[in-house]
């Protein structure tokens, strides 16, 4: 067989089925070698959203997502999607194709430097130089991806390198990764220290992030908390760690948190944070960051333990092993009155408003969307107001059912990433949650939908504005609106039709709700584009303040 054939096959005995890609020139070979191969191809229409399609495959399935991009500006345009995948520690393998290796180094024509650019973004990167390195690079590149802290490998494949033969007895060569063996047990004596702490503090939180559903522990996470009858705040990653909707959920903890989980955190005095790598989104003003509590780390990542936040008691290890080790070992403690005390205040903190406004109040329409799903619905977000209207108010009830991105940021995320979880998960329905302005960034991949027949729901949440960029113009420069109002936006219905596929206009109550349920029990896609009031502002922490100052007002409305 020659290098490419040998790639798709090692990607086969590593369980993948499906790849989210675009061909190109130097991809020849391996494109060739596809049209032979029942490894199933999604064509996706621009290469960010084969990078972003492969991260929402691997987070809605917890296997490892593969994308593919050709040379030079194919290979850049995944950058952003590699990053994002990195930064949230998704499990990727990334194929990018490059030139001849003879040619390496001249400046040839479409040749960019993907291990150098791709170093910093990525948990690990290779070039095979010859076909025999292949399928050695690729039993690799899973591994790495797919264990200890999760990330994106990056895999530059010379274009000679995938023409020559490969023989058999290179196909079985044992995996060698000096240096690399992540620890997942954590240390004895720091758990029972942990525990000690545990059982002697009088107000405890639970912080939940992205490694608890990374480690599939969210059950562990539940059964800890319940048995130690502790409040659990939850990272914008680590939402669907804990039901929202259990009586200990406390719900989002930061910037763009719940007053009462903020406050909570702040007044707590033993933190145990659970794969979570404390962002500046979540703490706010470290030195004010839950200031009289002592801080329990637990994370796989030992690069995280106190990065950001001293910390007294680390524990590195795999989420779901130690909260284990944590449940078996935990005797009686008594925080009932705490505990009845943050639940107390979680109710009486809680924002009200009105329905039945027009133009819509966002807060209506994600009522609308979670009275028109079940928990197994998965849910994608875009970037920006959207993303945090759904994070504050949209109850999750399951972990790898709410899909956003979280350390990045990264505008047009929902729609690929959709694409990627429908197709991991095609029995479930996928609901995609977007603003105006990422939604136009990636509008083209309604094409990718109508390609395969996905059922995906694509909610546009319309503001004709740059949301959270305008939002912060308003709170923090004095209202001076400078280049964030999109006008004029496009007819998003019309569009959606153009590409073949079903489309509404909602302008009435119960119409949301309606549609959604209507496109999901008929298995069809469809672009539901709802017109929302643009004056709306979640109110939120300053950048580096103390995370209990809260700028801006809930609009309470009788």
């Amino acid at each position: 067989m020659n290098g490419s054939e040998a790639l798709l096959k090692k990607l086969k005995e590593n369980g993948t089925d499906v790849v989210f890609g675009y061909p190109g020139g130097v991809l020849l070979p391996l494109y060739d070698s596809i049209y032979d191969c029942d490894i199933r191809h999604i064509l996706v229409r621009h290469e960010q959203a084969a990078a972003h399609a492969a991260d929402g495959y691997a987070r809605a399935s917890g296997k490892t997502g593969v994308c593919i991009a050709t040379s030079g500006p194919g290979a850049t345009n995944l950058v952003t999607g590699i990053a994002t995948a990195q930064m949230d520690s998704s499990p990727v393998v990334a194929l990018t194709g490059q030139v001849g290796t003879p040619i390496i180094g001249t400046d040839a024509f479409q040749e960019v430097d993907m291990i150098g650019i791709t170093m910093p973004i990525t948990k690990a990167n290779f070039q095979p130089r010859q076909s025999h390195e292949v399928p050695n690079v690729i039993d690799e590149a899973y591994k790495i991806a797919s264990t200890g802290r999760f990330g994106v490998v990056v895999v530059d494949l010379p274009k000679d390198v995938l023409e020559q033969e490969v023989k058999d007895e290179d196909m079985n060569v044992d995996i060698v990764l000096q240096g690399y063996k992540p620890k997942t047990k954590g240390n004895p004596r720091q758990i029972k220290k942990a525990i000690r702490t545990i059982e002697d503090s009088k107000k405890p939180i639970i912080l939940a992030g992205g490694g608890v559903i990374l480690a599939d522990a969210s059950k562990q996470l539940l059964d800890f908390a319940t048995k130690a009858n502790i409040p659990v705040a939850t990272t914008l990653m680590g939402k669907g760690s804990i039901p929202e909707d259990h009586e200990l959920s406390l719900g989002l903890l930061g910037m763009h948190g719940l007053e009462s989980t903020n406050h909570a955190v702040t007044d707590c005095d033993c933190l145990i944070a659970i794969g979570c790598r404390f962002s500046d989104r979540t703490t706010g003003k470290v030195s004010e960051f839950a200031p009289n509590a002592t801080k329990i780390q637990i994370d796989i990542d030992p690069a995280e333990i106190g990065k950001n936040v001293d910390i007294d008691i680390p524990i590195v290890g795999n989420a779901k092993i130690i909260l284990e080790e944590l449940i078996e070992e935990l005797n009686y403690t008594n925080h009932d009155d705490w505990t009845k005390d943050v639940i107390t205040k979680r109710q009486a903190y809680k924002p009200k408003f009105n329905f039945g406004c027009v133009p819509f109040k966002p807060q209506e329409c994600v009522k609308e969307i979670m009275d028109a799903i079940t928990p197994e619905t998965i849910v994608t977000t875009d970037v920006g107001q959207n993303q945090m209207w759904m994070a504050h108010y949209f109850k999750t009830r399951n972990p790898r059912t709410f899909i956003s991105s979280g350390g990045l940021g990264t505008m047009g995320y929902a729609l690929p990433a959709a694409i990627g979880a429908q197709i991991a998960k095609p029995e479930e329905n996928v609901l995609a949650v977007a603003g105006d302005g990422g939604f136009q960034m990636v509008s083209q991949e309604l094409a990718t939908v109508k390609e395969y027949d996905l059922p995906i729901v694509t909610c546009v949440l319309n503001n004709r504005y740059l949301g959270m960029v305008y939002q912060w113009q308003v709170l923090y420069y004095e209202n001076r609106i400078s280049q964030t109002k999109l006008a004029p936006t496009p007819n998003f219905t019309q569009l959606a039709k153009s590409y073949g596929i079903d489309s509404v206009k909602v302008e009435e109550i119960g119409k949301l709700r309606e549609s959604i349920q209507n496109s999901f029990e008929a298995r069809t896609a469809c672009l539901i584009e709802v017109n929302i009031d643009s004056k709306e502002l979640l109110p939120m922490v300053p950048p580096g303040e103390k995370i209990t100052k809260i700028v801006g007002e809930y609009k309470v409305e009788d």
